[in-house]
């Protein structure tokens, strides 16, 4: 009996361990969706959060770029479906470029990333010994979970918990920058789940990856169409955020902003809360509107429940002040945290801010003194840091002082960290320093020359003023020089364990650099240790006592170099007559000077317009040149500048340049333009056409009508578009006049009358039909040509004479003189020009810069 109890029992437990072979859809849906979360779904899910958690610590806000992420990935406001879910912010983070096996779609049927053969995807444990990341591993094991405990039943997912890794699937695809293959994966989702209550979700990140892939019409269409459906709370929230960001990029500030203040309403974390405000606020900003754009910012303030967030919160609020509100009263609240607990150690941060509303409320000079306070504190931002260097040299530029305002730019650039402000400083300042060499010279050249027109007791006088000033200077320095020696911190070059100087963290051993060895053997400990050494102390000036002397000193020597001031004194220096022996006496020198400096005034304003777009600036220092009476070319284009950077927003402006251009350079391509501006269509004369030019008039002058004609065929069909183009026609209609009649030459006048009745040659051949015409009347004649018997009562014909009908002498004027006044004397390069209102017998013609064809 116990034989037959013992065998049966072990074919009942043979029978219990045996594995019955099942479909795929037979499978019990509760045991496969238990085995699913409890084996590669858990891990996959694992896999996910501990990268979400990964980057969220290394997370940091950049709040110099246009707009900050509103997404840290522990701030998801779905908290109980999938544990934590995907924080798909493109502003905040640079995707995982990485290359994971793509996955296409199985055979009808099977889910996507099932191979077609029933093997499984790759193994995510051969994978992760592959070195793969925690992206692809989560993907890979979504994937296994998908591939192996799916339930299809009737064209349906019967398996609950694949929805759960689809939803990882998609997640760790777009954060690897595969929103295709995301998009894949959502279509399976929506043809087998089609009546899942979670498909909003999947609605949501098939938003996402559109967005992704910048499609944002069918992006904006996803969510609007959410948005207008009654959904889950949780996934209300999730899309409020998205949509918000997805309208921010394709550049909908206005409805993103409306979008901001719906999921600003519906998130009731703090962090969240404070986050959509902040960003709301610099949407409001960008929009002009200040006073909204205040209120975000200070409600980020409230939320803000971190200490960076605070204080940027608070430099934002101060950015938006509209100059109007209390000033005092949010001087002295800002003033007043600085000085709270750990707030102190951002005074520099607020002392800038401070700076900022100082600026907005129009107190320029207690803003300078807040941006300069700043520089004494300790660096907590470099950007920060960087801004206020900025600051200061925008102040010394609005002052015309470039040496100044270029060497704080240089400043900023060397401590600045983000890199578009650091591009747009470093154009700027390369401005600048352009501007700056023409400003000195202008400067010096200008001293020089007024110099150069006194009188020698004038001249004497002035030096002797100056030398006092110089003597009162020197004697100034040398006290301050003597009050270092004896102050108590005087650097005598001891750093003993009793110097002051001595484990200090600035000293010269330690400026970020560690290393052994001798300190100037290594270029990497250099280059580190200059930088450094510019971030605390600036550029110093190679001197004594140069701990103690201020930063500023080294602009002025910079200014001096500039202007031709040598810092090195001059035995000679208090004598007058060594600052007269030096002023040149000669003419031609004398005038050099005038020149170049004329030349670089013509640059300086062209610069302000082009680099600043600083018109009134422009157009003031342009007129001050055409004021000192400069050569002609460079009056020329002076005036031309004028006017063609005024005539259209400010006519006033450029009335007075036109009318000099028309009264004094009536025959030159600027005149012309300041008469028809808006004439487009030609280009500037090029010097090939010009030598053609001068070809076919010579030819004319020779009486080679027929060789000067061809010479103008064949130009005019090469250059159609040339400036000279008009004269060549009028010039070519002359010729014909010579050789076929001025019947004929009347034919091409009207032609060029008609095609260029602006241009000077338009209107001198209006002049000619004008004369010609009043010469003509029909004159009937037989078939060999013979003249006609006069009928009675017909006009008098006159007399065809021996120049094929072209009168010698017009009233006022003959042939030549009509040639020369129409088609000769304008110059084509009025840089060449050396006449005003007269014209040159033998000068070339010229046209507009632009006229029509």
């Amino acid at each position: 009996m116990k034989k037959n109890i013992l065998f049966l029992l072990i074919m009942c437990l043979v029978a219990s361990c045996a594995t019955k072979i099942k479909k795929p859809e037979q499978r019990s849906k509760f045991m496969k969706g238990f085995n699913t979360y409890y084996n590669t779904l858990f891990n996959a899910k694992d896999a996910l959060n501990s990268e979400f958690t990964s980057r969220d610590k290394g997370h940091k806000d950049n709040f110099y770029a246009p707009y900050i992420p509103i997404l840290t990935f522990e701030d998801q406001p779905l908290g109980s479906d999938l544990g934590q879910s995907a924080a798909f912010a493109e502003n905040s983070m640079k995707m995982a470029e990485v290359n994971a096996p793509s996955s296409g779609r199985g055979m009808p049927g099977m889910p996507p990333g099932k191979p077609a053969n029933g093997n499984s995807p790759e193994n995510p444990d051969d994978l992760q010994n592959k070195g793969a990341t925690t992206l692809e591993i989560a993907e890979a094991k979504a994937q296994k979970a998908i591939t192996k405990y799916s339930v299809i039943r009737s064209g349906e997912e019967k398996n609950k918990k694949i929805f759960d890794a689809y939803m990882i699937l998609v997640q760790s695809r777009i954060y690897q920058n595969k929103a295709v293959q995301a998009l894949d994966a959502l279509n399976y989702v929506f043809t087998h789940m089609k009546d899942d209550k979670r498909l909003p979700l999947a609605r949501i990140y098939q938003g996402v990856a559109y967005a992704k892939i910048e499609d944002y019409h069918k992006a904006h269409e996803t969510f609007a169409k959410l948005k207008g459906e009654d959904i889950n709370k949780s996934y209300a929230k999730l899309l409020s955020i998205y949509y918000a960001e997805s309208l921010l990029d394709a550049g909908k500030k206005e409805e993103a902003a409306t979008e901001l203040d719906r999921a600003f309403e519906l998130n009731s974390d703090r962090k969240l809360k404070s986050r959509i405000a902040y960003l709301r606020g610099q949407v409001s900003e960008n929009l002009g509107q200040n006073d909204k754009a205040r209120e975000s910012f200070t409600q980020a303030y409230k939320y803000a429940n971190d200490f960076e967030f605070e204080v940027k919160s608070q430099i934002a609020i101060a950015k938006t002040f509209n100059g109007k509100g209390d000033y005092n009263g949010a001087k002295n609240y800002l003033e007043g945290i600085s000085k709270k607990g750990t707030y102190g150690s951002r005074k520099n941060e607020f002392y800038y801010a401070l700076g900022l509303m100082a600026n907005k409320a129009g107190k320029q000079d207690e803003a300078q003194q807040f941006f300069r306070k700043s520089l004494f504190e300790k660096v907590s931002d470099p950007q920060v840091r960087g801004l206020t260097y900025y600051e200061i040299g925008k102040s010394y530029l609005e002052k015309n002082d470039y040496i100044g305002a270029g060497t704080y730019y240089d400043s900023a650039l060397a401590v600045m960290t983000y890199e578009p402000s650091k591009i747009l400083l470093k154009d700027q300042s390369g401005y600048i320093k352009k501007i700056s060499k023409n400003y000195y010279l202008i400067k010096k050249n200008d001293s020089i020359l007024s110099l150069a027109k006194m009188s020698e007791p004038q001249k004497t006088d002035f030096f002797t003023k100056y030398i006092a000033k110089l003597k009162a200077k020197e004697e100034r320095e040398e006290q301050e020089r003597r009050r270092a020696e004896r102050s108590k911190g005087f650097d005598g070059g001891d750093y003993s364990a009793n110097s002051i100087f001595a484990n200090n963290a600035n000293s010269f051993e330690d400026f970020g650099v560690t290393t052994k060895g001798f300190y100037f053997s290594n270029t990497g400990t250099i280059s580190k240790g200059t930088s450094s050494f510019k971030q605390i102390w600036g550029d110093r000036a190679l001197s004594d006592n140069w701990r103690y002397s201020k930063k500023m000193a080294t602009i002025e020597d910079m200014k001096n170099e500039a202007l031709g001031v040598t810092s090195a004194p001059n035995p000679r220096r208090f004598e007058a007559t060594y600052y007269i022996e030096q002023i040149p006496t000669d003419q031609e020198k004398l005038g050099q000077l005038k020149k170049d400096r004329d030349t670089a005034s013509l640059g300086l304003g062209v610069m302000y317009q082009n680099y600043f777009t600083n018109t009134p600036l422009a157009t003031k220092t342009l007129y001050d040149l055409v004021d000192v009476k400069p050569e002609e070319k460079v009056m020329l284009q002076a005036l031309y500048e004028i006017f063609a950077m005024n005539y259209q927003k400010n006519p006033q402006a450029s009335e007075r340049a036109k009318q000099i251009l028309l009264a004094d350079y009536p025959y030159t391509s600027y005149a012309e333009f300041a008469r028809n501006p808006k004439n487009n269509s030609f280009v500037k004369s090029s010097a090939d056409v010009e030598n053609e030019y001068k070809k076919a008039y010579a030819l004319y002058e020779s009486e080679k009508f027929a060789d000067s004609r061809d010479i103008i065929d064949q130009t005019i069909q090469k250059y159609p578009k040339d400036a000279l183009i008009p004269k060549f026609q009028l010039l070519n209609a002359f010729n014909t006049g010579k050789m076929s009649g001025k019947e004929v030459m009347i034919l091409q006048l009207e032609q060029i009358a008609l095609n260029y009745s602006k241009t000077p040659e338009g209107i001198k051949a209006k002049e000619m039909l004008n004369y010609l015409k009043s010469e003509l009347s029909f004159q009937a004649t037989d078939n060999k040509g013979n003249t006609l018997p006069q009928q009675p009562g017909a006009p008098v014909q006159p007399v065809q004479n021996k120049n094929n009908g072209i009168p010698q002498n017009p009233p006022g004027n003959d042939l030549n003189s009509q040639l020369q006044q129409s088609v000769q004397n304008i110059e084509v390069d009025p840089k060449k020009s050396n006449q005003k209102s007269k014209r040159p017998k033998n000068s070339i013609p010229d046209g507009p810069p632009e006229m029509s064809k």
